[in-house]
């Protein structure tokens, strides 16, 4: 019998969903194998847009869902997958009602497909909706605290796409080429859904991409005028990119190979120098102290929830607990590897407290506050001089992702 048009897409979102929720894969992990049988790009676009939007909006869905049924279905039944995703692409990807039952019933073959059609055949004629922002899970909700509705509004759409300028000063004339917007210098934005590779200035360097959240870390560390930084779990390379076109002799460490050969594709692109070193930076040790070390630390990512919407439901309590123990001993190490008066620069892409605030300053650390001049207009540090975004902030210009970042200076 032949397959109908859209199928196998389906089949891959299907896949990807059931590494998120049942394995607790990261959907970037899981897209590879989940899409290896779906030959063309925009089938696989498609598959990773239903398998996102379901993450996204789960919390709605399922009520949605439990509204139209007698006996709540498993929370992990087939059925009620399908579901979600037949309801995501209707309510969110505007698919015809017609063409969800097609191409979502036959992943129910053998299965309770009477049930998955009249369950969508009932909400579709009660024209059900969904709210303007997603509902966060209950425990998500409860860690990121009064900020959490605010949080759950900037989630509702994926973001844009932010590059970041090798010569800040060609801001203007790339904004021009781009018709980009810029929140701020060395900055351009533009609608998502380009696509990067045939973007001009790509082949030649003139720029990456970089949310502009992730570009503020090595922003706060300045000119380099040639001395010497370290760039700590470095990989794929863009704020290595950064400080080398910031001017500085860059060291850049991790600890994945394939990730290593990302940033050495990276710095062959731009023409940016960087001496890269593969080890991990737990037992590493460097042959010089540094003027500077930015260590954008592994963390739970909880921040990128925006584009990576599977965070909402797969990090537990536990893995930030690791997490964090892992921040304070790389923070621990990196210490000791800077020259007196050297300034680090401490990241994680997190929303979450353990991996940002609840940090302790190692001995022989003293803050340096974050100034309201050296970030876009409408974020401000904190009162502790340390910086908080979230994506709740400036949602009028397209929003931006989650990081804690804090500037340290040693003293002795």
């Amino acid at each position: 019998m032949a397959q109908p048009p859209g199928i196998y897409a389906r089949r891959a979102a299907l896949r990807l969903l059931d590494a998120v929720l049942r394995r607790g894969e990261t959907l970037d992990i899981a897209f590879g194998a989940a899409t290896k049988d779906v030959r063309k790009f925009e089938d696989k676009a498609l598959a990773r847009a239903i398998a996102s939007e379901v993450l996204r909006w789960m919390v709605d869905l399922d009520g949605l869902i439990d509204s139209a049924t007698a006996k709540p279905l498993p929370h992990d039944a087939k059925a009620r997958t399908v579901l979600r995703m037949m309801l995501a692409q209707w309510l969110r990807l505007d698919t015809p009602p017609h063409a969800v039952i097609a191409t979502c019933l036959p992943l129910l073959v053998g299965g309770p497909r009477r049930l998955a059609h009249g369950v969508f055949s009932t909400l579709s004629k009660r024209e059900a909706k969904l709210p303007e922002a997603p509902t966060l899970p209950a425990d998500v909700a409860a860690r990121w605290g009064e900020r959490s509705g605010a949080i759950a509004a900037g989630l509702a759409e994926p973001p844009p796409l932010d590059l970041t300028l090798k010569d800040p000063s060609q801001t203007e004339v790339w904004k021009a080429k781009l018709a980009a917007d810029s929140l701020m210098p060395g900055h351009l934005r533009l609608a998502r859904g380009e696509n990067v590779e045939k973007l001009a200035g790509f082949a030649d360097g003139e720029w990456w991409v970089q949310d502009l959240a992730a570009s503020l870390p090595a922003r706060l560390l300045g000119e380099g005028e040639g001395r010497h930084v370290l760039d700590l779990c470095a990989a794929p390379g863009g704020k290595t990119l950064q400080l080398a076109a910031q001017g500085w002799q860059v060291t850049s460490l991790d600890i994945s190979r394939r990730r290593l050969d990302l940033l050495k594709d990276n710095l062959k692109r731009t023409g940016l120098k960087a001496a890269t070193v593969r080890a991990d930076a737990l037992t590493w040790q460097p042959k010089h102290q540094y003027d500077a070390i930015l260590l954008d630390a592994p963390c739970t990512a909880t921040g990128t929830a925006r584009r990576h919407p599977d965070v909402l439901h797969r990090i537990s309590q536990r893995e930030i607990e690791e997490m964090a123990e892992l921040q304070s001993a790389l923070l621990e190490r990196a210490t000791g590897w800077l020259n007196p008066g050297g300034v680090l620069v401490y990241a994680t892409c997190s929303l979450e407290r353990q991996e940002g605030e609840g940090q302790s300053v190692p001995a022989g650390l003293a803050p340096v506050a974050v100034e309201t001049s050296e970030l876009p207009t409408g974020i401000d540090p904190m009162a502790s001089g340390a910086l908080r975004t979230d994506p709740g902030m400036i949602l009028e210009q397209g929003g931006i992702d989650g990081f804690y970042i804090a500037r340290l200076i040693r003293q002795d």
